[in-house]
Parts: structure tokens; sequence; C-alpha cells
């Protein structure tokens, strides 16, 4: 499969939006090792700083505008078709964190509905033919489980929650809504306009580069700095998938992928907060980054507002296996190490950054 992937991606024009964030830079090295022919699309400021991909920026095609600005989203657009060949979208740009889509919201909505439909209206003006259009969705839009709707659910004989792409949809915040605006809009793009698109839902992906308020991160950065960690609500369940994984994820659903299909991934195991936390300070203990913790749990101002906490999230990924053959490759606690090393080297890239 690899060597396959490589000559479906040699010399082949692409555009990630969200290229700079975590799992957009991520995402774009990859594509750069394959040979692709790599345009971002990447959010305009001021300094004009490539914060995560400055390594790599000689060999890209860089974009810079707002999702929300249809007139930069077309000019991109226009850039990847004088490329010819059936190029790739990815769309990962957005407004990622749940928190914040609560003191945002209208940015939350604005980004990633109002963008998602200028690059999906850009492309059907440009008549831009492609091979696909990924857009990324989350896992947060299943929520939890509806009462009246159990029957629709799977679960295993400890009765875990099981999700795959059958599962019923219940946002729990505008972040979730939007995303499901988005997923839906995709969908109603294939079916009127015949776009090739498809949408991958990811399980929380974690790694080097996430911005330190995802839970992950603001476990590893407290560790790094205290002897105290403070976290919000830990009987929470998450399945959490190394960021290498989720970019290869992205790559295989674009790739092979049906047309207004969806395509859900992780790591298939779900853990809880208060274990996660355990497995990373045993990790980090373990390669020599800090000594013994104090967890202080459920911390009020850190939880999620009112009662849109997810309780349990985790993925059945068969239908993307059986098709392409993608696997996670990393285990939790290679993918921790590799993500706890990444955080005590690069101290100054997240210092400012913290919320803790």
């Amino acid at each position: 499969m690899p060597q396959t992937i490589k000559e479906l991606l040699h010399a082949r024009p692409v555009l990630v939006t969200g290229a700079d964030g975590f799992l957009g830079s991520c995402l774009v090295e990859t594509l750069l090792e394959f040979g692709a022919n790599v345009h971002v699309f990447v959010r305009a400021t001021s300094s004009g700083g490539l914060h995560n991909l400055g390594g790599v920026r000689s060999r890209l095609r860089i974009h810079r505008g707002d999702l929300t600005d249809k007139q930069a989203v077309t000019v991109a657009l226009r850039s990847l078709k004088s490329e010819g060949g059936k190029a790739i979208i990815f769309h990962l740009g957005a407004q990622s964190h749940v928190g914040e889509s609560w003191g945002r919201p209208f940015e939350t909505m604005q980004t990633n509905v109002l963008g998602t439909l200028n690059v999906l209206q850009s492309v059907v003006d440009l008549g831009l033919d492609l091979h696909s259009l990924d857009t990324a969705g989350s896992s947060e839009e299943y929520g939890n489980v509806l009462a009246e709707m159990r029957d629709q659910y799977r679960f295993d004989a400890d009765s875990g929650l099981i999700l795959d792409e059958r599962s019923p949809v219940n946002p729990q915040s505008p972040y979730a809504s939007a995303k499901v605006a988005a997923d839906f809009l995709t969908r109603n793009f294939c079916r009127a306009y015949g776009l090739p698109g498809i949408v991958t839902r990811m399980f929380n992906n974690y790694g080097p580069r996430q911005n330190p308020r995802f839970v992950t991160p603001t476990i590893i950065t407290q560790a790094l700095s205290a002897d105290t960690v403070r976290l919000g609500y830990v009987p929470a369940k998450r399945d959490f998938c190394f960021v290498k994984d989720g970019a290869m994820g992205h790559i295989h659903a674009a790739l092979f992928g049906k047309p207004e299909e969806v395509y859900v991934y992780g790591s298939g195991r779900s853990i809880s907060i208060l274990d996660w936390y355990s497995l990373i300070i045993r990790v980090g203990q373990e390669a020599g980054f800090w000594r013994e913790k104090v967890l202080q749990a459920e911390s009020a101002e850190r939880g999620r507002l009112g009662r849109s906490e997810v309780e349990e999230l985790r993925v059945d990924y068969t239908k993307l296996r059986n098709l392409t053959g993608w696997e996670p490759q990393y285990n939790w606690e290679e993918g921790i190490r590799q993500t706890i090393q990444w955080y005590a080297g690069n101290r100054d890239s997240w210092s400012t950054r913290v919320d803790w």
C-alpha cells in the first residue's frame, strides 16, 4: 500500500486548508514525503509567519487568506487548477477548540460552516476537476447517546459504546454542530454537483505541536512545569489517535474513499481522562522527564460548559481498514513518548500559549 500511495501522490497537486495547524502541518509534511505538489491555504497575518511549516516553506505554494473570504479561497483554488491533473483538497481549516466555540460561537460558525461552503462553491464555480475533496469532521459530532435512539447504537459486552459511520450524531457544542453542518454540506454538494467529496471523522488526535490548551499537551506542559496538574472532568472517555496516524488516515481516505461516504478512524480503544493522565505521567517518569506529580482533578473552571460534556468516544474503523488497509502504527506509549519529547525540547513554542 505505501508504494501505491507514493505512485498516486507523486507530482499530484494538492491543497491543504488549515495547513499551518497541528494536524495540517503534519499532513503537509507527509504529503511532501510522498512527492506531492503541495499548496497550502493559511490565515493571513501581519507577520506572514508559518509557525509549524517554516522548515518546508520553500517547497510549498503558499496562499494566504481567510476561509470566510470567498475571493481568497477562489484565488487559491484557481492556482491549484492551473497545475492540471486531478487535484486533491484536504479541508482541515477550522476553529477546532470545543471550549473556544462557546466563547467565540459566531467565529466558529463562520469559519467552520461558511468556510466550508466557500471551498465547495469555489470548486463548483471554477469547474475544478478533483480526485477527491476530504472535509475533516470530528468525533465530537457524535456527542452523547440519545436515549430515544439507543437501539441504533452499538455496545460491547461491557456496555462500552462503539461508534462507526452509521451511529447517530448528537452534537453538544457549537464546534460540533458546525462540524455536522460542514459534513452535510459536503455531501449536499456531492449529490447536487457530482463533487467527489468525502467526510472523515478522526477521533481525538494528539502529538507534537498541538495547542497546549488541548488535554494531552495541557497534561504534559503542566507536568514539565510544576508538581501539580490541574484538569477538568476526568471520567470522560476518549479514543486517542497519534497525529502521524491521523495524517495517513486522511491520505488513505482521500485516495481510495468513495464519493459521499463517511470514514471514521482512531485507535479503536477508549480510555478515561484520568487513566490517560496516569499513562502520560508514567511514560514521562520512565523517560526521565519528571518525577511524581499530584493531580488536582475536576477543577470547575477547566470543565465544559453546563451539561455539554461528552461522556464516551470510541471508534470502530473497520470500514476504512477494509477499504484501504489503514491501521494505526503508533501505540499510545510510543505516541506519548514522542509528544513529551517535543514539548520538553520546544518550550519557547508553547510557554506563552498555555491556559493553566
